[in-house]
């Protein structure tokens, strides 16, 4: 290593990089709070080498956000007298033995990841640059538990989220966040290139409606978070499932980009526990961190199944017969066309907005996956290029346990009624109104079954029978 000296000889003081990651925050991040603890003169750095994720790269709509939330930390940075370095590059490693021969740096410290690419390349870039005499501090930031640190009592991990949940509260959710710094020590001597150099974002004029709905950035997150933590919670048990209503915290993009600490919100939930004397209030709130623990799950199922992005977590599905011809049916279910309304609203509020309803997202994936019984890829595939919120272990997670063929999958033979599931969810039509401009006239006894108005201008026939189609998925789940 290659270590800068002042005019007189003298070498500088320890030099520490901090590499941001899916950490862009500067309250409650380990990495950072140890370099301004431990340094002379830190250096944040963000290293751009997608093509390190292999088939997984971040998706469009993901970019969209990446880029204006590293805006946003680039402005946050220099208010603290520092300066966000941007690289880019094919691979991360020799980004940062550059910086290190450039700034001298001591030591590199980061916030670990968990998928199955970034923990291969962790590894490997870890144990590269303490060759060179470079000191390695790594830390937990993303998730409560080390997605191995979770297990039975004979050491296997779960497969079932709720015994995983338990074990989770047993281990106790509290623990300490630490504040964002005043100020970062030292100035950073590197001046890599410019955040547009990245070109994140999209070349067509497809995210115009991104901006009215999302603002990006660890600002925004703690104040959407305040205010979900603060009133909205107590009401969330009832209101989370009806997708008309602003019922959910909508933090799922700023969790994932770490905008937001999950072990914050968990703090915050269990303060709020301690002053809330309303039962109802307190079943919502322990829903909502269920919630964060369903995410925790999603990561230790990933951790101890690299393979399950690509391949069903049941190997009977290596047998399951899949419809092979998706061309018109995988286009009408992507442009929100099906002929089912709620089905179609949450697939152009997708489009629109980069995000979708928890539970509509539940009833399109059992409609591509069981009624239309398209291989479950298809529909993961464009959730992570349309999602701002696509993280690789929830998605990979999310559409095994609809498709069945996941650990804690749900039973074969839940097949999603949509037009029953509008009826309860939506009763008055307002989501489909919203999304499905075509159907917004028609009375709220018939808007989830527009068909019996004897068919609307421009808007198509139910793609397929949902009884016939049920039927079908039945039978070929029985073959297995």
């Amino acid at each position: 290593m290659i270590q800068l000296h002042h005019p007189d000889g003298v070498p500088v003081a320890r030099t520490t990089l901090v590499w941001f990651r899916d950490d862009l925050r500067l309250h409650d991040n380990p990495a950072l709070a140890h370099a301004v603890a431990s340094s002379d003169r830190v250096i944040p750095v963000y290293l751009h080498s997608p093509a390190e994720a292999g088939d997984w790269q971040a998706g469009a709509a993901s970019n969209w956000w990446l880029h204006h939330s590293l805006a946003e930390l680039a402005a946050a940075l220099e208010q603290r007298g520092s300066r966000l370095v941007i690289e880019q590059g094919p691979s991360a490693l020799p980004l940062l033995q550059q910086l290190i021969e450039t700034t001298g740096a001591e030591a590199v410290c980061w916030n670990r990841l968990y998928q199955p690419w970034a923990l291969a390349r962790d590894d490997n870039i870890e144990k590269s640059l303490q060759i060179q005499g470079v000191s390695i501090d790594t830390f937990r930031a993303g998730l409560l538990f080390e997605p191995r640190a979770v297990c039975k009592d004979n050491g296997e991990p779960y497969r079932v989220f709720t015994a995983f949940w338990k074990r989770c509260q047993s281990l106790g959710l509290y623990q300490p966040a630490s504040t964002a710094p005043a100020r970062l020590p030292g100035e950073p001597l590197h001046a890599g290139c410019t955040l547009g150099k990245l070109q994140l974002l999209p070349t067509i004029n497809w995210d115009r409606h991104f901006q009215t709905h999302w603002q990006p950035g660890e600002t925004h997150a703690l104040q959407r978070a305040e205010t979900f933590l603060s009133g909205d919670i107590e009401a969330y048990e009832e209101a989370r499932d009806r997708p008309a209503l602003a019922g959910t915290s909508c933090l799922s993009a700023s969790l994932h980009f770490g905008e937001c600490s999950p072990r914050s919100l968990v703090n915050h939930c269990i303060e709020r526990l301690d002053m809330t004397d309303d039962e109802a209030g307190r079943l919502s709130i322990r829903r909502f961190m269920a919630e964060l623990g369903w995410r925790e799950f999603a990561s230790h199922i990933l951790y101890n199944n690299p393979a399950s992005t690509d391949n069903s977590m049941n190997p009977r599905f290596e047998h399951f017969p899949w419809q092979q011809d998706t061309g018109h049916a995988l286009q009408s279910w992507q442009q929100g066309m099906t002929g089912f309304p709620i089905i179609d609203a949450g697939m152009r509020q997708l489009w629109q907005t980069g995000w979708m309803h928890n539970r509509v997202r539940m009833l399109v994936a059992s409609l591509l996956t069981k009624n239309l019984r398209l291989h479950w890829l298809h529909g993961a595939r464009w959730f992570w290029d349309t999602l701002v919120d696509a993280d690789l272990a929830s998605n990979s997670l999310g559409w095994q346990w609809v498709a069945g063929c996941g650990t804690d999958a749900a039973p074969y033979f839940r097949i999603f009624n949509p037009v029953l599931q509008g009826k309860k969810f939506d009763p008055q039509g307002s989501y489909v109104r919203q999304w499905v401009p075509e159907l917004a006239g028609l009375d709220p006894r018939i808007i989830h079954e527009p068909w019996k108005a004897g068919g609307v201008p421009d808007y198509p026939e139910p793609l397929v029978s949902l009884k016939d189609s049920r039927e079908s998925a039945l039978q070929a789940f029985r073959s297995l």
